[in-house]
């Protein structure tokens, strides 16, 4: 019998725009500044997705709890900064993680960034990342968590797929990533605590 897991986000495709303008893409952005839209924008694409449902927030809170929790007790002095949006007129490219963190004081952005994929197709999510300069992000999909780190190999920026977190050093990814996706947040989080009371 295997063991029941976290619900997993039903993916919907994004609607896409093409051609479009950085000032076309800020207009469009302040008409549809409402409740249940988020939009992102890279190289002339606009991307416009519906809000997440609960599968998805659930994920989502699920990440952050268990990462402050470890945080905390490793000693960062951090600093949640959520959703925050992220742009860059100069980069062509508008993003808002699910969750990000400022790993230490007196960061301009944030260190980190979490997306919970809840939907396919869009944007390249690496590519907007890399013009925004987010030294690691995590995917979240499907039950997997894929860690991605920025590489700067002179003049080039690239992500390189990770085995280990480079910004949350000693984090037990095996460990997180099982207790993720526990159907009962209060077990994970018990389960993920145990490992710093040892």
């Amino acid at each position: 019998m295997t063991p029941a897991a976290i619900a997993t986000p039903v993916k919907e495709l994004p609607l896409l725009f093409e051609g479009v303008t950085w000032r076309e893409f800020k207009a469009v952005e302040q008409l549809l500044e409402r409740p249940g839209y988020r939009l992102s924008f890279l190289d002339g694409i606009l991307e416009i997705r519906r809000m997440p449902g609960v599968a998805h927030e659930t994920v989502k809170e699920r990440v952050g709890a268990l990462l402050e929790l470890y945080l905390l007790a490793a000693g960062f002095d951090f600093t949640p900064t959520g959703s925050m949006t992220l742009e860059s007129e100069s980069g062509a490219v508008k993003r808002e993680a699910d969750k990000s963190y400022k790993l230490a004081p007196g960061r301009v952005r944030p260190d980190l960034a979490i997306e919970v994929v809840g939907s396919s197709g869009g944007i390249n999510k690496l590519e907007a990342y890399k013009r925004l300069l987010i030294l690691e992000v995590w995917f979240w999909e499907d039950g997997v968590l894929l860690v991605y780190h920025l590489r700067d190999e002179g003049d080039r920026l690239h992500y390189e797929r990770v085995s280990s977190s480079e910004e949350v050093k000693g984090i037990d990814l095996d460990l997180l990533l099982r207790c993720i996706n526990m159907v009962n947040h209060v077990d994970a989080i018990k389960t993920f605590q145990q490992t710093f009371q040892k």
